[in-house]
């Protein structure tokens, strides 16, 4: 079988940041399981990465002389993956507009793929989720959910809840994996299917509405209010209400606090009370920031609340305006709405303003969130933090 490497393709990138500072686009979490792990389950290889050379020694590459290149903002589908098996050597496959889907060569490549890279190109004309903007995570989450529960599921047999005290309403479309906890809660999956991962915990009190995933190791504090679309990565502890949103994993928001149609990146904290806006009263369409323009951008949708990038946090009551991008290891806090973009390693908050945040104590606090849950901050990770300053911050702060 071919090398399978996923490519990052630049446009999309830069139109993904902050996420992908810190993380191939194939990284990204949409539905129960990444981008990447999608493409393991479906071709059943696991991939390597073409990134940016500052990532790449996490994300090493591993070509040879057969070679697929698929691009890793695409949702593999059995059709897509029948389309690149199908592909004859030093072949591309594209979107009706041009967007290159995968490469078959027999070459090391060491930059993406582009249309005049001169190979013969075939079209693949059926319907294909592409992450393409950071909205669209949220977007296309919940058919995300279906589509991988409907993957992890077949031919399993879920494990049972034995608590006398939670109420299921349409349980053949809820699975628990073994270890899960769950105590009083209220399972709603009669408008989609409610995924729970190995030893997740959902506490007393909690109400969810599928679609819905709890991904492993993760727990939903007491009384949550788990709205639908919403996917809680693994290892992340959530309370208070959460809808239509994506956490990427190592991730908090242990309290009350309403957080809507958002993405949080990991090892991310939102402290109590910490709450978003998902519309604006006048109904009109919600802008965001783009890395790519540097300026605000119609993101064409009503609907769009929270974007923050890894290792960021939010201090008690802090409130985060309709479509606010918040990058790399800020540190936000105080009264008042937040604006809408905050760089990477910001400190400080719309009271007082914003100071570059010191890199040496940025590195520290990553690497304390990395021993409370067990691993290990090595090199290579600070590193990637120190190249992302090095590119979006001035060199002195607090």
């Amino acid at each position: 079988m071919p090398n399978l490497v996923l490519f990052d393709d630049p446009i999309i990138r830069t139109a993904l940041l902050p996420l992908t500072f810190t993380r191939p686009v194939a990284g990204i979490r949409i539905g129960i399981l990444t981008l990447a792990e999608k493409w393991t389950k479906l071709l059943g290889h696991t991939p390597s990465y073409l990134v940016e050379p500052y990532l790449q020694t996490k994300f090493p590459q591993q070509a040879g002389t057969d070679n697929w290149y698929v691009n890793g903002a695409v949702c593999p589908t059995a059709a897509l993956t029948q389309a690149i098996r199908a592909l004859p050597e030093n072949t591309g496959l594209i979107t009706h507009d041009g967007l290159i889907l995968a490469i078959h060569t027999n070459t090391h490549l060491t930059a993406a793929p582009v249309l005049n890279d001169d190979y013969p190109l075939r079209t693949f004309t059926e319907p294909l989720t592409i992450v393409r903007n950071l909205w669209d995570i949220f977007v296309e989450n919940g058919d995300q959910i279906r589509a991988d529960f409907a993957s992890l599921t077949a031919g399993r047999t879920s494990a049972p809840i034995t608590d006398p005290f939670t109420r299921c309403y349409a349980p053949e479309n809820i699975f628990i994996e073994e270890g899960a906890t769950i105590r009083a809660a209220v399972l709603n999956a009669e408008g989609g299917p409610i995924y729970i991962g190995r030893n997740a915990t959902i506490s007393e009190g909690t109400v969810m509405i599928g679609p819905f995933a709890l991904c492993e190791g993760s727990t939903v504090n007491w009384g949550g209010k788990m709205r639908s679309n919403t996917t809680i990565g693994p290892f992340c502890k959530v309370g208070g209400e959460v809808g239509n949103s994506v956490f990427m994993g190592y991730s908090n928001k242990a309290h009350d606090g309403f957080l809507g149609n958002s993405v949080i990146g990991e090892w991310c904290n939102l402290g109590a009370n910490v709450n978003n806006s998902n519309l604006k009263n006048d109904y009109t369409n919600v802008k965001i920031h783009s890395y790519a323009t540097n300026q605000l951008e119609d993101t064409g949708r009503i609907f769009c609340g929270l974007t923050m990038g890894d290792f960021t946090k939010a201090g008690i009551s802090t409130m985060f305006n309709t479509g606010t991008v918040v990058g790399v290891s800020a540190n936000v806090f105080g009264g008042g709405f937040q604006p809408k973009h905050i760089p990477s390693f910001s400190w400080g908050g719309a009271d007082d303003g914003f100071t570059p945040y010191r890199i040496d104590k940025a590195i520290q606090v990553a690497r304390e969130a990395f021993i409370r849950r067990g691993k290990e901050f090595d090199e290579v990770e600070e590193q990637i933090l120190r190249a992302i300053f090095e590119t979006t911050s001035a060199p002195a702060g607090r």
